[in-house]
């Protein structure tokens, strides 16, 4: 096997979906040549005009009819640009994709798959660095996944093309080609809604008093950033579970709160904002059902309390978690 990028692994996903199943159908901003991040270069070749089509700039009217194409039998993918770009089509995905099911008691399902880079760290500025996941993560009907490996990008985008729920798959713009591995084969089935431990902490055990000290819990880019801060706590000999939630919607609980048990004490880490972040619902979880496990206050990590991540590069790195500000969170943490 040879180490593969997230974005080879996207795009493998897409050869193998779309010669499984012609259903599968490809909308986006120009994907016919390959998209912003040439994730989608050369389908077009195979597959052909009448299954990757490029769009207008009308992100509310390709992501409407990719949901008229989903309730008519299609299985369609739908290529956001950028993140910051989906906001002119929630209307459709949060009033109609997420409730057509209910809405028509299980007549009518909306299969569709939309994928989308997030996040900041590429000096985007203002306009192309926001991550929203908390916008979709909020609500019932839609399904919602970070991955943070080529092999969980590949395998969740198998998952998501199955799925008879629509799925927005977040993918880390910086983590593109800066995160590699190689991917098995076979490919191992990644379930949505399934949190992976990266790292155990300290001697792995199945009793709750041995182990690591601290369990960082994240998403995303975040989840590298909290394996690097654990690495260099390592050395000044505080051991760290990192946990990944790979889904906000739904969440892994069982994992979650298996995390507190084992370790007594939490930080949670995200880019998106701090305030009504998905940490926030992820510590409103671990007060109300393991409390008693807690032996130290949860602590979060996650984006400042300003409207977006600036350009300049200082005020980006102010903005963005990293691993000095996730090890100094797990030291305040640890001294309790």
């Amino acid at each position: 096997m040879t180490e593969v990028s997230i974005a080879d692994a996207i795009q493998s996903a897409h050869r193998e979906i779309m010669r499984d199943d012609e259903r599968v159908i490809l909308l986006g901003e120009d994907v016919e040549a390959g998209g912003v991040f040439r994730i989608t270069e050369g389908l077009i070749d195979e597959f052909g005009p009448h299954r990757v089509h490029d769009t207008p700039l009308a992100e509310a009217g390709f992501t409407g009819a990719a949901i008229g194409a989903a309730i008519a039998g299609m299985r369609p993918i739908v290529e956001i640009q950028f993140a910051d770009f989906i906001l002119p089509a929630v209307n459709q995905i949060i009033s109609e994709a997420a409730k057509m099911r209910y809405r028509s008691l299980g007549a009518w399902t909306v299969p569709l798959v939309i994928r989308t880079p997030y996040g900041g760290g590429v000096h985007g500025g203002l306009y192309h660095s926001q991550s929203l996941e908390t916008i979709f993560s909020h609500v019932p009907g839609l399904k919602v996944v970070m991955p943070t490996t080529p092999t969980d990008i590949k395998a969740l985008l198998h998952a998501a093309i199955q799925d008879p729920d629509p799925v927005i798959v977040l993918e880390h713009k910086r983590s593109y080609r800066s995160i590699r591995e190689e991917i098995p084969d076979p490919l191992p089935p990644v379930a949505i809604g399934q949190a992976a431990i990266r790292r155990e902490g300290g001697a792995e055990s199945t009793e709750q008093t041995q182990g690591a000290d601290v369990a960082i819990i994240a998403t995303g880019m975040t989840v590298h950033d909290s394996l690097a801060a654990a690495q260099q706590l390592e050395a000044e000999g505080i051991e760290c579970l990192v946990l990944d939630l790979r889904t906000v919607r739904p969440l892994d609980k069982p994992a979650i709160l298996s995390a507190v048990e084992r370790t007594g004490k939490v930080v949670i880490v995200h880019e998106d904002h701090l305030t009504g972040g998905i940490g926030a619902e992820v510590a409103a979880i671990i007060a109300t059902e393991a409390f008693e496990h807690l032996d130290g206050p949860i602590h979060r990590v996650a984006g400042p309390e300003v409207p977006a991540m600036a350009y300049h590069p200082a005020l980006e790195k102010a903005f963005l978690p990293n691993p000095e500000k996730i090890a100094d969170a797990v030291r305040s943490l640890a001294a309790y």
